[in-house]
């Protein structure tokens, strides 16, 4: 399983089809994709470190948001943050050869719907329902990022 995580000001997920919208204040928003041999251990590990990764400081307005020692060591569990999770199985796209990519490794859908629920309640298990939005699996969606550093991390399940 594979979390790009973004830590945001402000994000936000529009489905005009579903005429659906979801916004975040301070947080992150976290673009999952699901990986064909992904198993529900993975989606609680990767749920788990994308909740208590340490990517946040004290907001300071002298400074420019790190803690008195200019580091991030706050998760989003420490400042009450929210997090914005959107399905996107992009994430597992190979580009390597041609230029079209191949999503070969990425889960069939009804997999992937069953594992992204699983991260999901994971996280709201974790932070609290209140404080996650979702996107809708499988939409298209319109989503708006306003990353904060900017900080972008990577988090992928274990090596199995």
């Amino acid at each position: 399983m594979r979390a790009l995580v973004q830590r945001v000001s402000n994000g936000s997920v529009t489905i005009k089809e579903n005429n659906y919208y979801a916004e975040i204040g301070r947080g992150m928003v976290v673009l999952l994709g699901v990986k064909r041999s992904d198993t529900e251990e993975d989606a609680i590990f990767v749920a788990d470190k994308c909740c208590n990764l340490r990517i946040f400081s004290q907001r300071n307005p002298d400074k420019t948001g790190e803690d008195e020692n200019e580091k991030m060591n706050l998760s989003l569990k420490d400042i009450k943050g929210e997090m914005l999770v959107i399905s996107q199985f992009t994430l597992y796209g190979d580009a390597r050869k041609g230029n079209r990519p191949s999503f070969t490794e990425a889960a069939s859908p009804e997999k992937a719907r069953e594992l992204y629920s699983k991260f999901n309640e994971r996280v709201e298990s974790n932070l609290g329902s209140k404080q996650v939005k979702k996107g809708i699996f499988g939409a298209m969606m319109e989503v708006k990022i306003i990353n904060d550093g900017p900080v972008t991390i990577l988090v992928e399940s274990k090596e199995k």
